[in-house]
């Protein structure tokens, strides 16, 4: 997607948040102090080392050495960026100098990983696709067929009416109602999904709320693999729903 070299640190903040919003593989380069808090609590005073985020919420901290990481957060961690001004301590910031700070937490066990840079050398936030993931687990269009073939995996009584349904905000995947005659919006997702995938969920909702009848009840649902935490409560704050669904893989055909 983009890389910097020797960024600011608002310009870091600003790809490195754009990054997890979209579910990349986000990279950062730089002097960093760490701190890790949970089962035990640990800290690592300022040095050069490489963070990677990645989009299934897993966090790896590596030196120059060796292939393991000197401290890490398992998946389904939530991801989050900000700036804050150094106090002068330990980890390298004079008093008044921004760092930028990455914090990658969870809440069962409860602990957070705190990575605080006072100097940048690199960011970047990258789209990738594994091609041996691809072939597993299909396209966006085998997810929709399976969809298509058997509707109640979205729920018992969905049918779909249309495909790729024309809205002011876009054209929505599958189009259809429910058991009780409501409008149903799907929208799909072959991979794990973070806030991106909700807020163009919602757009679709919103313009059919708009350009149908006032009284029309329109319900919006989310078909991925998985869904992010922050995704999650967005869906939860909007009033949207997730289903949790995978496309077909080599060995169902």
């Amino acid at each position: 997607m983009e890389t910097l070299t020797r960024p600011s640190h608002a310009a870091a903040h600003d790809l490195v948040a754009r990054g997890i919003d979209a579910g990349a593989v986000v990279t950062v380069v730089g002097s960093c102090a760490v701190d890790y808090e949970g089962r035990a609590s640990s800290t690592l005073g300022s040095g050069e080392r490489h963070l990677m985020l990645k989009p299934d919420g897993s966090a790896l901290v590596h030196t120059d050495e060796g292939q393991q990481p000197v401290n890490w957060q398992p998946p389904d961690c939530e991801h989050e960026v900000r700036l804050s001004t150094g106090d002068g301590g330990e980890d390298g910031a004079g008093a008044g100098e921004k760092r930028l700070v990455v914090e990658s937490h969870r809440e069962t066990p409860e602990e957070s990983l705190e990575v605080r840079f006072e100097s940048l050398l690199h960011a970047g936030a990258f789209d990738l696709t594994d091609e041996r993931d691809l072939s597993l687990a299909g396209t966006e269009e085998d997810l929709r067929e399976r969809v298509l073939d058997e509707p109640d995996l979205v729920e018992e009584g969905f049918s779909p009416l249309a495909t790729e349904r024309g809205t002011s905000a876009g054209a929505v995947d599958v189009y259809g109602e429910d058991r009780d005659g409501r409008t149903v919006v799907v929208e799909l997702k072959r991979r794990r999904v973070g806030p991106d995938a909700v807020g163009q969920l919602g757009r679709y909702v919103d313009a059919l709320e708009r350009e149908l009848h006032a009284e029309t009840e329109i319900r919006g649902i989310l078909v991925a693999p998985s869904v992010t935490g922050r995704a999650r409560r967005m869906l939860a704050e909007r009033g949207l729903e997730f289903v949790a669904l995978e496309p077909p893989t080599e060995h169902d055909e």
